[in-house]
């Protein structure tokens, strides 16, 4: 349906609940009933505001395109995201005109849930008024403003200062595909209970119960759920965060998820011992280049890595490899037997780096789709376990991805390859170092790899803004809080005063069947807590009403407020927060160089780079770190594709086994990464 149509159709739904309103003779909803006539009438404000907006990016946005076959920018990112709101208000305002006069009709319930997305909807307008400042001052084609002083400090200022509990409440995840909002659920709900209690004087299983107990009222209250994610995000410090995140790596967690993930019959850890070799250069294979473990912050050290291969394959059971293996738990993780048939060595291989920010998880994070693409391909995969930040900035992480790889190399005989092809693969975090690696080998003159797979890869690590960045103040995957935090963490900022990392494995001082109860209850109560619950209770309806809608501006806290954006027309300002903070913004020199930003890198750095494929998704936040490296490399005619999948959100391959969706975009990556493996062969046959 044209834009024009769908917000004609909202002011027509919104006038006709109005007229039923108006229209009823039943006066049991006393004062819900008003409450409903001014939601309603304040959406049709916005809808009426909203339309010439969107109109005005529609008429221009494909010009930011990689090209005509790629549509995805962050422009028309928020015009989707605009659209998906404004459809769901249509639903339900189509609900609530043929309901109203039911008798199983719950008024409190619908109102809340207009209230919710009419604020969404106040909120996006905000958004598209400081995306029209970027359109104006920005080049054609340029997504990225890099003024000092611009938008990108103002913006910072407007996230602090703008409500965004109303996207993390009722409207959570309302924007992606409608399988993954039940797990976003479940981990917006854990996240608050963990953060409620992360300060509280207990470890282990005080605390997992603690958030057990707590969870129950997030549940059930999504304004208090969205309220308390948002005080979260922006004042948890990045231990938090860490913990968090990490809470998959316990061993009854990862354990449960091996149960539902593939079996593969090679599944090992291994140090590689810090020791310089030679590799041969890729320019004379008659002479050779050093290659030194990494040695920054520390001095040298060795590299962990994990080697996934679903068919147990020559050189992965001898006794050179085995000797570099390391305990993790049972026997299960060690090659399997040696009596078993090998496979002979398969001429490609794929090593991956993982995401997280370049501050959490491991390859134990991704082994479930590590697994499921080492048998599509039926290739061996090393993914590396980089030192994370903030206790090793960079350059530790890209040293020690940069000597696994020229390990790799070396030794690709025991892991199962002749490495005739290789291809680097990672998301987010990792997709940066792809890059970057790829970089550092044609400096050093070793081989580079044959080709780049990226997924939502990480270009950009300055807080320069663009349309999709805007995303971050509705993300609950990728806030702009949690994004700055991580950027300074590996930039080194503040790393004199990290401190040691405190162990708070919630669950993995927990019995079995108590880490299943804590399980199923969050990833079930939403189904059956709000099947059952109706609020009616009118403290609830008052607390709801304040929150959802967020709380007006009074001229007392103006004067504590950070200075806001001016672009608003004078007859509009965006819903504010309680939640006042200074966000510390990543200031260093660090955040520039090619090496971590490498969509700022000369074209001396890029020109050289393999093939580069890289899968974005429309709804990421970093969609336009994509578009616009893509294009970059293209303009130097360097060989590159972009494919952008739709509804997903950042970190979209980690749930690649919730949904049809998620399934789908894993397989556009293992696609990607055969034509790398097959493109010698295609060439040849030409």
């Amino acid at each position: 349906m044209d834009h024009k149509d769908v917000f004609a159709v909202l002011q027509s739904v919104c006038s006709d609940v109005i007229s039923a309103l108006y229209g009823s003779v039943s006066s049991s909803h006393g004062d819900n009933t008003n409450r409903l006539l001014g939601v309603m009438r304040l959406i049709q404000e916005h809808g009426r505001a909203v339309e010439p907006l969107v109109t005005g990016f529609t008429a221009v946005y494909h010009h930011f395109d990689f090209d005509a076959q790629t549509p995805g920018n962050g422009y028309r990112t928020l015009v989707k995201v605009v659209h998906s709101c404004v459809n769901y208000i249509i639903q339900k305002a189509l609900y609530i005109a043929s309901n109203y006069s039911g008798a199983f009709f719950r008024m409190e319930h619908n109102v809340a849930e207009m209230e919710a997305y009419c604020s969404a909807l106040c909120q996006l307008r905000a958004l598209l008024y400081l995306a029209q400042v970027l359109l104006n001052d920005n080049g054609r084609g340029q997504l990225y403003s890099q003024e000092d002083g611009g938008l990108s400090e103002r913006f910072v200022q407007e996230y602090i200062s703008m409500h965004k509990a109303c996207f993390y409440g009722r409207c959570l995840g309302f924007q992606f595909s409608p399988s993954l909002r039940p797990f976003l659920q479940t981990v917006v709900i854990s996240m608050v209970s963990f953060g409620e209690n992360y300060k509280k004087q207990q470890t282990g299983i005080g605390i997992a119960a603690l958030s057990f107990f707590t969870s129950g009222k997030y549940v059930m209250n999504p304004e208090l759920r969205g309220a308390e994610f948002e005080r979260i995000t922006q004042n948890l410090d990045m231990q938090f965060w860490k913990t968090f995140w990490n809470i998959t790596e316990t061993e009854l967690l990862s354990g449960l998820s091996r149960i539902a993930s593939l079996v593969v019959q090679v599944n090992v850890t291994l140090t590689v011992p810090a020791e310089t070799f030679t590799l041969p250069l890729a320019s004379d294979s008659n002479l050779s280049v050093s290659v030194a473990p990494p040695v920054a912050h520390w001095g040298p050290g060795p590299v962990n890595v994990r080697l996934i291969s679903h068919t147990l394959r020559q050189g992965q059971d001898s006794a050179e490899l085995l000797a570099l293996s390391r305990s993790e738990g049972p026997p299960r993780s060690l090659p399997v037997s040696f009596s078993r048939q090998t496979a002979c060595l398969s001429p490609y291989l794929l090593i991956h780096f993982h995401g997280g920010g370049f501050v959490a998880q491991t390859s134990k994070s991704h082994e479930n789709y590590l697994k499921s693409w080492s048998k599509d391909l039926d290739v061996p995969i090393l993914s590396v376990d980089y030192s994370l930040a903030p206790e090793a900035p960079f350059p530790r992480a890209l040293e020690e991805c940069f000597y696994a790889y020229c390990w790799a190399l070396k030794n690709c005989h025991l892991l199962g390859s002749t490495a005739e092809r290789v291809c680097l693969a990672g998301d987010s975090a990792g997709g940066n170092l792809c890059i970057t690696v790829s970089m550092r080998a044609m400096s050093h003159g070793v081989r580079v790899p044959d080709g780049i797979v990226a997924a939502y890869p990480a270009t950009l690590l300055t807080t320069d803004s663009s349309p999709s960045r805007l995303l971050t103040l509705i993300d609950p995957l990728l806030p702009l809080s949690v994004l700055y935090k991580c950027i300074d963490a590996y930039a080194g900022t503040g790393s004199q005063t990290v401190q040691p990392a405190r162990h708070l494995d919630t669950l993995a001082a927990l019995g079995q069947d108590t880490v299943k109860l804590i399980i199923n209850f969050t990833q079930g109560a939403n189904n059956w807590l709000q099947s059952l619950i109706d609020p009616k209770a009118p403290s609830s309806s008052s607390s709801a009403t304040k929150l959802s809608n967020g709380p007006s501006p009074s001229k007392s806290h103006s004067e504590d407020r950070p200075q806001e954006v001016r672009e608003y027309p004078e007859n509009f300002e965006p819903l504010r927060s309680r939640c006042l903070v200074d966000i510390q913004t990543p200031c260093s020199p660090i955040m520039k160089n090619p090496f971590v930003s490498p969509l700022l890198a000369p074209v001396s750095l890029l020109k050289g780079l393999p093939p580069v494929h890289i899968v974005a998704s429309a709804l990421d936040a970093l969609l336009d770190d994509s578009v616009m490296f893509a294009k970059k490399l293209r303009n130097m005619n360097q060989p590159v594709t972009l494919t952008v999948v739709e509804d997903l959100p950042h970190g979209f391959l980690s749930l690649f086994q919730l949904s049809k969706e998620t399934q789908e975009a894993s397989d556009i990556c293992v696609q990607r990464i055969r034509d790398v493996f097959q493109q010698e062969e295609c060439q040849g046959n030409k």
